[in-house]
């Protein structure tokens, strides 16, 4: 079951704070997709619910630097 969300991250101030994101993402199991800008501060990420978790997808883009507004 492939599920889309958008997240609010701070911290990205580039296209490679954008890349180092995306890059981490596209890592986990069950990421199809990922984009993230940091004008907007938000990172749009497509996965599937059976394979990864929105918690599992905020820990990993906390692991590289940035900060996940979003309650989750």
């Amino acid at each position: 079951m492939t599920e889309l969300a958008s997240l609010t991250v701070t911290g990205m101030k580039c296209g490679g704070c954008e890349n180092n994101v995306t890059t981490k993402l596209k890592t986990l199991e069950g990421v199809k997709s990922a984009t993230a800008s940091s004008k907007n501060q938000e990172v749009k990420v497509e996965f599937d619910r059976e394979q990864t978790s929105l918690k599992a997808i905020a820990q990993a883009i906390t692991d590289v630097g940035y900060t996940v507004v979003d309650n989750i």
